[in-house]
């Protein structure tokens, strides 16, 4: 295939015949939403660099913060009001996936999930016990780990325990999502969970391939996944998004596309296409996969080649970077709208929602801070029993950090940003304030990656996979930090 390829607009892309089978036909994504593969050019700017979940970025904080920075920013977090946002950390996992680098614990002892729970009873109310009573919870999320590692009864009290002090939603209108092994769940478990007031759920897939799923040690059948999409849809969920990875052992791009065909048959409404970043110096689980069994540099390019033109072929949009949409899902209208907002859970609908991180390592957002728990259960336990929040780290932001957070924001949910209004919200005179970023964007500019037309910063079709290095450019942070702690794009 040529290393070069329009996308996003079907008719000028070849549309593979099993999109003519989906089960629910999608509108033309709009012409803004299209994108130009370039090898060259991602290859020649092919970085090391941050995912911008956040800014300043995790890398950042420091154990200077502590547990009376955190309550004296739910105090100010008190006084502005407004909604929140709760993130559950489930640590517990049966088997280890060889790829993963999230904080887990494996284990098939179920029984180590009770104490954890107590533990997360007694956080939940030192948590609520810092914010005004009320406040809604517009947005929840149980990620891990595996979160369906809990008994349906164990998920039940932790719902009711969260409800009793935090002001949950019973509309149906909050975005309530949680993570899903189909490994562990079954149609019973997804009737508990909207029973519960779930709406959204994410289903870890990687890849159907039985070779590369021997790899990394997740085998896990079409059947089992698609029995749990299937039931998703039965109970009302009101979104469903498949995660995937490409640049796992064994992969090529006509095995991957097999296992993408598959998904676009059963026409979720997000899809998370990751880039797996094989780092076993510092994710142990990783050093057993064999280097020489990974897709080479080329390969993974032409995965995420055929990868895009697949999807956008199908209908989806192109949210940023890694996400892709259905056109009428909420994110991508939030993107067409100039909502889109982005935390670390990734791209989010809620921008007005104060994050509470809860569980091991979980972070949270709250006010003008970030704030990191400890990563180890048994500190975790220890910190709860004397009655204190177990915050490690963290990190109060200033005013530099806020605007630069909001023009990355911008930048990377949107791939456009006027200059001239974005001066005159934050107070400053935006050519000056950022003159050497904008010097530095000129080597973007002339690969035809952006447009500078006076203080106006328009991200290019060709340039919206290389959006995260674009936004590097105005990151004060990264010229001191190791590029090994990120990953690349491709």
């Amino acid at each position: 295939m040529a290393s070069r390829f329009l996308a996003g607009e079907v008719l000028h892309s070849p549309v593979p015949s099993v999109i003519l089978q989906a089960p629910r036909s999608m509108p033309r994504m709009p012409m803004k939403q299209s994108l130009i593969f370039d090898a060259d050019l991602i290859r020649r700017h092919d970085k090391a660099g941050p995912r911008y979940t956040s800014y300043p970025t995790a890398v950042q904080f420091h154990d200077g913060f502590g547990e009376a920075d955190y309550r004296a920013q739910a105090q100010a977090s008190n006084a502005a009001g407004g909604p929140l946002s709760l993130y559950f950390h489930i640590p517990f996992c049966d088997t280890v996936c060889y790829y993963c680098a999230c904080n887990k614990v494996v284990t098939k002892d179920r029984n180590k999930a009770a104490p954890y729970l107590a533990d997360l009873y007694r956080e939940i109310e030192l948590q609520a016990s810092l914010f005004t009573p009320g406040r809604s919870v517009d947005q929840l999320h149980w990620g891990g780990g595996t979160p369906t590692f809990l008994s349906l009864e164990q998920m039940r009290e932790l719902m009711a325990v969260t409800g009793r002090y935090f002001a949950l939603r019973h509309d149906d209108r909050g975005e309530y999502s949680i993570e899903i092994d189909p490994r562990e769940a079954d149609a019973r478990t997804v009737h508990v969970l909207r029973e519960l007031g779930f709406n959204r759920m994410s289903l870890g897939v990687q890849d159907f391939d039985p070779q590369v799923q021997q790899a990394v040690n997740r085998i896990q059948s079409e059947a089992e996944t698609f029995a749990v999409l299937d039931a998703a849809r039965a109970e009302g969920f009101h979104g469903i998004s498949i995660d995937l990875i490409y640049g796992l052992p064994h992969q090529t791009s006509a095995r991957f596309l097999r296992t993408l065909d598959r998904v676009i048959e059963a026409a979720p409404d997000r899809l998370s296409i990751f880039n797996y970043a094989h780092l076993p110096e510092r994710f142990k689980p990783q050093r057993r996969i064999p280097t020489e069994a990974l897709p080479s540099a080329a390969e993974k390019l032409d995965i995420l080649q055929h990868t895009i033109e697949h999807l956008t072929g199908a209908g989806y949009v192109l949210i940023g970077m890694d996400h892709f949409a259905r056109p009428d899902d909420p994110l991508a209208v939030a993107q067409r709208e100039g909502s889109l907002h982005r935390n670390f859970q990734g791209y989010s609908t809620h921008a007005d929602c104060d994050l509470i991180g809860l569980g091991v390592s979980s972070i949270g957002q709250v006010h003008d801070c970030f704030s990191q728990n400890v990563k180890d259960v048994e500190r975790y336990h220890a910190l709860l029993a004397e009655g204190r929040l177990p915050i490690e780290r963290g990190l109060v932001v200033n005013e530099d950090d806020k605007r630069r957070r909001a023009l990355i924001t911008d930048l990377i949910c949107h791939f456009e940003l006027d200059g001239d209004a974005f001066g005159a919200a934050h107070g400053i005179d935006f050519a000056a304030y950022f003159a050497p970023e904008l010097e530095r964007l000129r080597e973007y500019v002339a690969d035809g990656l952006l447009v500078l037309d006076g203080h106006r910063i328009e991200v290019q079709p060709i340039g919206r996979l290389l959006i995260r290095n674009i936004c590097a450019t105005f990151d004060r942070y990264l010229a001191g930090q190791n590029a090994q702690r990120f990953s690349k794009v491709i």
